[in-house]
């Protein structure tokens, strides 16, 4: 059973959600949530699988409720998808490098928001490679410099060109073809850097991977 807390200051938005998420069997909806407070709070007496968290709310934001979701180490097992109006805004890299798992837009198709749940609650990171090409997009027009300091000479040659491929925005099955390997091997060389680099997941590794310097925007 997946257990999901929700959390979104507009009950219309909570109920909707709520609905599409009590008819799957194999899905439970544990709390509710007004604000990001509120929700840190929940987070600690349900432990979730998926905490959806809107951005903007009152009391304290979805970005700070991330981070505090994510410093804390009882709460490892939650996983944070952000949920935005806007797609790709000013405050979704943000909200991943705060720790956030993922995102999802509000007006996301049923069917498409029900896969998303899963595949989050797997452990495997919520950025299809559409959404990973928009972030490289997003460095592209931002230009900055690379923050020294990551653990990158830990990893292996192997685990560094999974982290490339990951960032360039491959599945694990197309990273699998192009290493020549098979999807649970390319899957164990990303859970071993992630280990190595203390991020939570495949969505940090990105981030981490464009702002260290490892994957500069363009490079193939």
């Amino acid at each position: 059973m997946i257990r999901v807390l929700l959390v979104d200051d507009q009950p219309l938005i909570r109920s909707g959600f709520r609905a599409l998420l009590d008819i799957e069997d194999d899905i439970e909806v544990v709390a509710e949530a007004a604000n990001g407070h509120e929700g840190v709070e929940l987070a600690r007496r349900h432990l979730p699988d998926i905490a959806l968290l809107d951005i903007q709310m009152p009391v304290l934001d979805g970005i700070e409720a991330t981070r505090r979701i994510a410093a804390d180490p009882a709460l490892a097992g939650v996983h944070v998808v952000i949920l935005t109006n806007y797609g790709l805004d000013e405050y979704v890299l943000e909200a991943l490098r705060a720790g956030a798992a993922g995102f999802l837009v509000k007006d996301i198709e049923p069917e498409d928001f029900l896969h998303a749940i899963r595949v989050a609650a797997r452990g495997d990171a919520l950025l299809a490679p559409s959404i990973t090409r928009r972030l490289i997009h997003r460095f592209l027009t931002q230009p900055h410099t690379p923050t020294p300091g990551t653990a990158l000479h830990e990893l292996t040659t192997r685990e560094r060109e999974a982290v490339t491929l990951v960032a360039q925005g491959l599945s694990n099955d197309d990273i699998a073809a192009h290493m020549t390997i098979s999807p649970h091997t390319a899957k164990t060389h990303i859970n071993r850097a992630m280990a190595k680099l203390h991020v939570r997941d495949r969505a940090q590794l990105v981030v981490l991977a464009y702002e260290s310097g490892l994957v500069t925007p363009g490079s193939d």
